[in-house]
């Protein structure tokens, strides 16, 4: 796994939960490093023998330009997450986080995406990387919404060509958000991080039917916290997508292994 900074990263622990369901001897560790280093420290790796790697941010542009390869929702996402070795030197580039997404709301939140209007909260590369995933669920409609309506714009007009002809597409700031009533609510920025909120209306948070936060941590995330005194009836955190994507990675490496991951994020639930 490469990222700055990863030292509280969960995933080695939820990739050597994977490797103990299936008997297989994983050895999953963390590498730091940085944006001038990066090329060299992922050469390295796979010339010594690494079979994969996960990426994380801010170098999953650059790991999409390092592959060989794409997957099309990679190439899609214009950012990758997980690398492959595929012999000779060379490496597939596949991105996990919408499949992730998609399996989380599907098997632990329990939520129907087909026909469903989806409100995503930030234009950044958590985004992009789950738009495409949500649309091949035929959702009804996608309300990016940013804080710069030029962002969520730009963001809409790249999968404007790989629209559903059910699904409409729209962008928006935060000030002018109408949430429609039942709507998922995704929170795809980093605000949590810094213990702020996104300026939504609380009146129209109210309407939605669920609330996602694709952060997670011990206690509820500032926008969890929101989305609960709005009355939201169902409030998650993002644990479940990082179990679900870490899932879609391992068995790109090991595409045997049947993986029980509701085990997992329990495991790793109660150690947070």
């Amino acid at each position: 796994m490469f990222g700055n900074p990863i030292s509280h990263s969960l995933s080695p622990a939820i990739h050597h939960a994977f490797a103990a369901q299936v008997n297989l001897p994983v050895t999953y560790t963390r590498s730091l490093t940085s944006l001038g280093q990066f090329r060299r420290a992922v050469t390295a790796f796979f010339q010594q023998g690494g079979m994969g790697a996960n990426v994380t941010v801010p170098f999953k542009e650059q790991a999409c330009a390092l592959a060989s390869q794409r997957t099309a929702r990679a190439q899609q996402a214009g950012a990758v997450n997980t690398l492959v070795a595929t012999g000779c030197g060379q490496l597939l580039g596949d991105n996990t986080d919408g499949i992730g997404l998609v399996a989380a709301l599907h098997q632990h939140c329990q939520q129907q995406l087909a026909q469903r209007a989806i409100v995503i909260c930030g234009a950044g590369g958590a985004a992009r990387g789950v738009i495409g995933p949500l649309l091949a669920q035929q959702v009804s409609q996608i309300i990016i919404a940013n804080r710069t309506l030029t962002r969520a714009q730009a963001l809409a007009a790249q999968f404007a060509a790989a629209l559903p002809a059910t699904t409409k597409l729209y962008a928006c700031c935060y000030q002018h958000l109408v949430i429609p009533p039942g709507a998922l609510v995704l929170q795809a920025t980093s605000a949590g991080l810094h213990g702020q909120v996104l300026p939504i209306r609380l009146h129209e948070l109210a309407k939605a039917g669920c609330f996602y936060d694709m952060q997670y941590g011990a206690s509820a995330t500032p926008m969890m916290q929101l989305a609960q005194q709005a009355g939201v009836a169902q409030v998650f955190d993002g644990l479940s997508m990082l179990v679900e994507q870490a899932a879609a990675a391992f068995q790109l490496w090991h595409p045997d292994a049947v993986l029980d991951t509701a085990a997992v994020l329990a495991q790793i639930r109660a150690q947070l």
